[in-house]
């Protein structure tokens, strides 16, 4: 009996920064695939706060833990079109989380377009466990440049992360 073919996901976002949502993604990620390749987007239309090289460092160290034993994880950079990123990591499916209607909307039209880019792939959309729903990184951003406590949101060493970089930008 020969080796059934490897399912290979892709989670994309710019990740700027991790939160407990995409985390929560990522854990019912792996139960779908047998390897998810977890892609860091470069985005010149955002500013981020984390360089690509941090993003891909929190990435790593917070997505390392959330395999479980179901499926390979591995994070990558990429500053291409989505589904020719997906394409040439060998990609059957594009995981995204959603939160909102408004996310649907976007996330509508970008399936769209894909799929007439590339009929191949599949976008498959997880929902947000209502506890994150809230949780956006741009709000997670402004909080911390605020002073607000984000350990809600994040991790223990991202919100370290962020109240450490504000500090350093009002400077």
């Amino acid at each position: 009996m020969t080796n059934p073919k490897k399912r290979v996901g892709l989670y994309p976002g710019t990740f700027d920064p991790v939160t407990l949502g995409h985390l929560d993604i990522i854990k019912r990620a792996v139960k779908l695939v047998d390897h998810l390749v977890i892609g860091v987007a470069t985005n010149s239309t955002k500013e981020p706060m984390f360089t690509l090289d941090e993003r891909l460092a929190m990435m790593r160290r917070e997505a390392a833990p959330l395999a479980e034993g179901r499926a390979t994880i591995e994070v990558q950079a990429f500053d291409m079109l989505l589904v020719k990123f997906a394409a040439h990591i060998g990609a059957s499916v594009i995981i995204r989380g959603l939160r909102a209607v408004s996310d649907f909307e976007y996330e509508f039209q970008m399936v769209a377009m894909n799929q007439r880019l590339n009929t191949e792939i599949e976008t498959v959309f997880l929902m947000a466990d209502p506890r994150h729903q809230a949780i956006a990184s741009r709000l997670v951003k402004e909080i911390s440049r605020l002073g607000g406590d984000v350990s809600a949101f994040t991790t223990p060493a991202i919100a370290a992360a962020l109240v450490q970089r504000s500090l350093k930008n009002k400077d």
